[in-house]
């Protein structure tokens, strides 16, 4: 190994005594390829055996803890304990590798697509996503709130049972978590609506069900961590100010870390804070080193990854990279970084192990993956 990079390879502890081997997370990220009745499907399995060697954590696709949270086809299941034998097979199938198995578990609101939720969009609020063709959602209850609290931290309970090493909450990119949290989609007036404050109490009540559960059931220390979004482009929506009061919030919370969702791992704040710093430095300065950061947005080379946690990040999370090159770790691990691959080529699938509808994703979405037709000689 290049002792320039033996920061990246570092143990790091979390809170609750669990060790990750090294810095770096394998990011959730979708793949539309789980069985048409949400059960996790041998193509999966596949695929996350081949990017589970390497990382400290990985993180899987979410996961709807409700029928009316799916958030889109190809999805997999906790809303029921019929869904805990495929689960086991993917935190083992993660875990033999040698990663940690963590299970996002998420409902997507007033983004769930009409067919997939028998129609059934909801939402805090009746406003719809600015997102092009949303549906115009439901309002849920204060007893259709709590309901989905509570599967919530059943999903939890399902992966305690499926022998998963913890769960991540998911509160971002726009789904139904963080569309409490937001003054565009919250205009509810009773307890789960109001100020910045009191948006925060659909997303707190959920992190203490299921930390909850987790001391009723779980045997071992169990993994629980919170992802969000720092900002949204809408007007009103939120912004760096409105964020900085739920890490506030969330740092309280005993939580094992924190997943702040990114495309651009350097991107400037849009509003609540000045452009003096990226929004990952603003945060880790808010954390201040109460809860371990998970930073991730388009690093792809070590040197990319060294730059990153050079400010204070104790967690990398790679999410297309490791599409692209499933032994990122192992290769810096033995000295190869020159042989990382960054680029995929329209004949790689195979060899990548990519799931077909993955693959098709990848391939028929112009700019999301840096596809070319082919690499040149020592690539």
């Amino acid at each position: 190994m290049n002792p320039k990079y033996s920061s990246i390879l570092e143990n790091v502890p979390l809170p609750n005594g669990v060790s990750l081997k090294n810095r770096i997370v394998m990011a959730p990220m979708t793949h539309f390829s789980s069985n048409g009745d949400g059960t996790v499907s041998d193509a999966e399995l596949a695929y996350y055996a081949r990017r589970s060697g390497g990382a400290g954590m990985v993180l899987t696709a979410v996961t709807y803890v409700t029928p009316n949270g799916k958030g889109f086809s190809g999805q997999f299941s906790a809303m029921d304990d019929s869904f805990i034998p495929g689960l086991t097979r993917l935190a083992h199938t993660i875990k033999e590798q040698g990663a940690k198995a963590v299970l996002q578990i998420f409902h997507g609101g007033r983004l769930c697509p009409p067919q997939e939720v028998g129609g059934d969009v909801v939402a805090p609020s009746a406003v719809a996503s600015e997102r092009p063709g949303s549906p115009l959602p439901r309002e849920l209850t204060e007893a259709e709130i709590e309901g989905i609290i509570d599967d919530f931290a059943e999903a939890a309970r399902r992966a305690i049972v499926a022998g998963f090493d913890g769960v991540e909450i998911h509160g971002a990119n726009g789904y139904l978590i963080q569309q409490f949290v937001s003054p565009h989609s919250n205009r509810r007036e009773d307890r789960f609506g109001g100020d910045a404050h009191k948006r925060l109490t659909f997303p707190l009540e959920i992190i203490d069900r299921v930390k909850n559960t987790v001391s009723k059931y779980a045997k071992s220390p169990f993994i629980v961590g919170y992802r969000f979004s720092p900002e949204e482009p809408e007007t009103p929506g939120l912004t760096m100010e409105e964020t900085f009061i739920l890490v506030d919030a969330l740092k309280e919370k005993g939580l094992d870390y924190l997943h702040v969702s990114l495309n651009e791992f350097w991107s400037k704040p849009r509003r609540g804070a000045d452009d003096s710093k990226s929004r990952m430095e603003w945060i880790l300065e808010r954390v201040g080193g109460q809860v371990p950061v998970i930073g991730v947005g388009s690093i792809h080379t070590p040197d990319e990854a060294l730059a990153a946690i050079s400010i204070g990040l104790p967690l990398l999370a790679l999410g297309r990279e490791l599409i692209i090159e499933p032994d990122w770790v192992e290769k810096l691990e033995s000295g190869n970084e020159e042989h990382i691959a960054v680029n995929l080529t329209k004949q790689d699938q195979e060899r990548l192990v990519i799931p077909d509808p993955l693959w098709g994703a990848i391939v028929n979405t112009p700019g999301w993956f840096p596809v070319v037709e082919s690499l040149s000689a020592g690539e």
